[in-house]
């Protein structure tokens, strides 16, 4: 058979169901890493979290002097901050970064332990761990809440999606329980170590962890049924609505001409 006598499909014909739903999958995994690289801020998102304790620990390493790493520190959050508001980004993930090194800066300042510096993140992380334990146990997992208004489905993932539902029960699981081994080992360093053994840890364990719990969600979620985008669903809504009014304005607009006539 030539290339002249093989059948080809027609500009308008449908493709086949295979490879629409190849499209739809591979379409519905793009959607899950652009929501995920927003909801936790990515590659810069990263850096602003690790580079705070970074230039803490490497400067107390170098000189001792928890004055000026607290300040170089909180300095360099600050500067990242301001960076991003004026090149007018989201500045929730900086906003963050501020508030949790001027928070170990307070308390180091206060008890004069340079290990302080690091009490309020290691209390953080123990704090969203349980959270995300505790929310997954009450039926509302906290990835499903974070994750929820990013891929415009809100909360209808509890009622009228159950695989979402499911897989935001799994996501969180891996969150809390990856968290909860990172305080296993931070918690008996924070007694045992020096400060710049705890420090030099520290770094080493903000990402990976990081990376891993959000590579298990994005496994999760890739799996899972598509989002149902309520904002969609209420703008037809709300489209609907507007055409029916006008097509009843205009039914009735015949009648009325009859009865003055």
């Amino acid at each position: 058979m030539t290339s002249l006598d093989k059948p080809t499909q027609d500009a308008g014909q449908s493709p086949p169901d295979g490879a629409r739903e190849a499209e739809e999958a591979h379409d519905s995994r793009a959607v899950t890493e652009a929501a995920l690289f927003e909801a936790f801020g990515g590659i810069r998102g990263m850096v602003e979290t690790v580079l705070p304790g970074l230039l803490f620990v490497t400067i107390f390493t170098i000189n001792k002097d928890l004055h000026l790493s607290a300040i170089a520190a909180l300095g360099v959050a600050v500067v990242m901050l301001v960076v991003r508001l004026l090149r007018k980004d989201t500045v929730k993930h900086a906003f963050s970064g501020v508030f949790g090194v001027a928070f170990g800066v307070v308390f180091a300042m206060f008890t004069g332990n340079a290990k302080d510096f690091y009490l309020p993140g290691m209390l953080y992380t123990l704090g969203m761990a349980l959270a995300y334990i505790i929310t997954t146990l009450a039926g509302v997992p906290l990835i499903g809440l974070m994750l929820g208004p990013v891929f415009k489905e809100n909360l209808s993932w509890r009622t009228r999606n159950p695989g979402r539902k499911k897989a935001y029960a799994k996501a969180s699981w891996a969150w809390g329980l990856i968290l909860l081994a990172k305080c296993a080992i931070l918690f008996p360093l924070y007694w045992w170590a020096d400060t710049t053994q705890l420090g030099w840890i520290l770094v080493i364990l903000k990402i990976p962890p990081f990376l891993l719990a959000v590579w298990l969600t994005w496994v999760f979620l890739a799996k899972a049924p598509p989002p149902i985008d309520v904002f969609a669903e209420l703008e037809a809504a709300e489209k609907a609505e507007r055409e029916g009014n006008v097509a009843e304005t205009g039914e009735s607009a015949p009648g009325r001409h009859r009865r003055e006539a």
